[in-house]
């Protein structure tokens, strides 16, 4: 792909100043496939606001440029449900996709999980994704369940998937 160097990605953690970067790569990657809702742009000042802090996300960058994120969190507050963590968001800038980017940002996200303690790691998909799941499915989750027509995106019912993975056998 011009102008990107074949290189591995570099994950790291999100920092404050990463808040408009990534506000922006998560606009450009949207679409009804990969996502409810797109971004707002009046939204773009609060991006690591209320339920989603700086150290909930991991950043990917190639050249040093961020070129991806995924957003990592607890799935709910309660003290019963600490041992798993779930995947809140995926963006992968159009052109890093197919260099591993993805993949690396995952595996990240479940060792970071790991490293928490977790024992499981869940995630959320539309049904239409096919590109996302392959992905998720190639790094180990698997379909727990679907909900139906849980989601009507223009004009079109969409499956929600729930996916889960095993990171730890404590």
């Amino acid at each position: 792909m011009a102008g990107m160097p074949s290189d591995e990605p570099t994950i790291r953690a999100a920092c404050a100043g990463d808040g408009q970067v990534l506000a922006d790569l998560d606009r450009a990657a949207w679409s009804p496939v990969s996502d409810v809702a797109p971004r707002r742009a009046e939204d773009d000042h609060d991006f690591f606001g209320g339920r989603s802090p700086a150290d909930g996300y991991l950043v990917a960058e190639l050249a040093g440029r961020v070129v991806g994120y995924v957003r990592h969190a607890a799935p709910t507050p309660l003290a019963g449900n600490r041992h798993v963590r779930q995947i809140q968001g995926l963006a992968v800038a159009a052109e890093a996709r197919g260099r591993g980017v993805g993949r690396a940002l995952v595996e990240a996200a479940c060792a970071a999980a790991h490293g928490t303690g977790a024992r499981r790691v869940t995630l959320r998909v539309l049904g239409g994704n096919t590109a996302a799941r392959r992905l998720y499915e190639r790094c180990g989750f698997r379909t727990e369940g679907v909900l139906p027509e849980e989601f009507l995106i223009d004009g079109a019912y969409v499956d929600d998937v729930l996916m889960g993975r095993w990171v730890s056998a404590g």
